[in-house]
């Protein structure tokens, strides 16, 4: 008898601790969707930003708001889905267009003095900004799951309830800084 109980003990702990940890885990999985969900509220200000720039544009430089167009064409919309390939494609095409759109402002210097240009390039700036504090707090968000999921005895039951590790966000290969966008890229 005394056996028995013990043994419905620790199968009524067992079931508790995987009902704790399933819940704990759950509770990491929406703070990591809802760090994602920013990064993709966060850029699609600055694809606005670009659709902005090309309508600023308009008049100065026909050809390259043309050319701009076709690169704001590519953006693919990004939510709590989304995985971090997605979003380091979208950053890299971002920072080519910004970098881009820097280049051919330094042949128009009334463009570069229109007040709507300079506040728009602001407001990218400012978007960038949070980008990257919301890229901070999902890769803190990912370590705290990756590490919930591989510690024992966690590991154990993380995969049967469907959890597993992460990819963090990382920079994209061959960037080592934003264009300066500050001045409107002076």
């Amino acid at each position: 008898m005394v056996v028995f109980a013990v043994v419905v003990a620790l199968v009524v702990l067992v079931v508790l601790y995987v009902v704790f940890l399933q819940r704990s885990l759950v509770h990491l999985d929406e703070l990591r969707a809802n760090a994602m969900s920013q990064i993709g509220v966060q850029m699609n200000s600055r694809w606005d930003g670009l659709t902005a720039l090309a309508d600023v544009m308009k008049g100065y430089a026909e050809h390259e708001r043309t050319a701009l167009r076709e690169i704001i064409a590519q953006r693919a919309p990004l939510g709590r889905t989304a995985s971090a390939e997605e979003i380091q494609q979208q950053e890299g095409l971002l920072t080519s267009a910004l970098g881009w759109l820097i280049a051919v402002s330094e042949n128009y210097p009334e463009l570069k003095a229109n007040t709507l240009y300079q506040t728009t390039m602001e407001n990218i700036a400012a978007a960038e900004d949070k980008v990257r504090m919301s890229r901070m707090v999902y890769n803190d968000t990912v370590t705290r799951i990756n590490r919930a999921v591989r510690m024992f005895p966690a590991s154990l039951f993380a995969s049967m309830l469907g959890f597993g590790p992460h990819e963090y966000l990382k920079e994209p290969d061959g960037k080592t800084e934003m264009p300066s966008m500050r001045d409107g890229g002076r």
